[in-house]
């Protein structure tokens, strides 16, 4: 590799390591400024499942050092899911030099979409299927079994829906991908529908709790979003046709 070569790779590994520094300072700058509220931000998490308990149950932690160290691992990840936008908007600012004008008006509106999505999701587990969730586990408990959740672990519980919900949200912007990136096309996705379905209440029934309302919850929203994914995909074009026709119209300017 010659050394004109190794200039433009080497000025964008200097322009990733700016973004990257740029990300961590601003998920570091939100931990800072919610680190006083952690035992707050807990309780409001925790809060589906306190409202669910039997009278004189409570929650309980088994790790002498839990009570400190699972409220900032709370925080940690709720900095990091409010830094998303400011995340997105730096890998925009990284790979939008790559794309033709077109994309860009395209990938934009993906970007926004899939934040807002990600953070429909989240709210989605949190206000409907926890309520839903732990009402189910706590009244189907046997009559002489004490409830008491160690604190750690119903954080590694609810973080785990969390993602799941929050990615499961993010259907129409994948299938959207795939269309433009030429891998399928809205009409093979409806023909492929019933299997889709069938693939997606598998999946629903592996990645969240072992209850039907669960399963059910997280399956026909993920069902309705790929119709609108399916539906919204249509006005993408695959990329490669694009491409072609950006290079179609340079080669007419350049015979003009």
């Amino acid at each position: 590799m010659t050394e004109d070569a190794t200039q433009p790779l080497i000025g964008h590994l200097i322009e990733l390591r700016t973004r990257l520094l740029r990300c961590i300072i601003c998920i570091l700058l939100v931990l800072i400024c919610l680190l006083y509220f952690s035992n707050d931000i807990y309780h409001i998490v925790a809060n589906p499942l306190i409202s669910q308990l039997p009278q004189g149950s409570s929650m309980i932690a088994t790790d002498i050092a839990a009570p400190f160290f699972t409220p900032i691992k709370l925080t940690a990840i709720v900095a990091i899911f409010i830094s998303i936008p400011y995340v997105l908007y730096q890998i925009w600012g990284f790979i939008a030099p790559a794309l033709y004008q077109h994309e860009k008006r395209l990938v934009m509106p993906l970007i926004v979409s899939s934040t807002v999505l990600f953070y429909m999701g989240i709210a989605f587990a949190y206000f409907v299927v926890f309520p839903l969730a732990f009402y189910f586990f706590i009244h189907t408990a046997p009559v002489d079994v004490a409830i008491n959740t160690d604190i750690t672990k119903y954080l590694d519980f609810v973080m785990t829906l969390f993602i799941v919900f929050g990615f499961a949200f993010e259907v129409p912007v994948a299938i959207i991908l795939l269309c433009w990136t030429g891998v399928t096309t809205p009409k093979n996705l409806r023909k492929k529908r019933p299997y889709i379905i069938v693939g997606v209440f598998a999946v629903a029934m592996f990645v969240t709790p072992p209850d039907v309302f669960s399963q059910i919850l997280l399956a026909i929203p993920i069902c309705l979003l790929f119709e609108i994914g399916t539906f919204f995909a249509r006005f993408y074009r695959p990329r490669t046709t694009d491409i072609k026709d950006d290079e179609d119209d340079s080669e007419s300017n350049k015979t003009e």
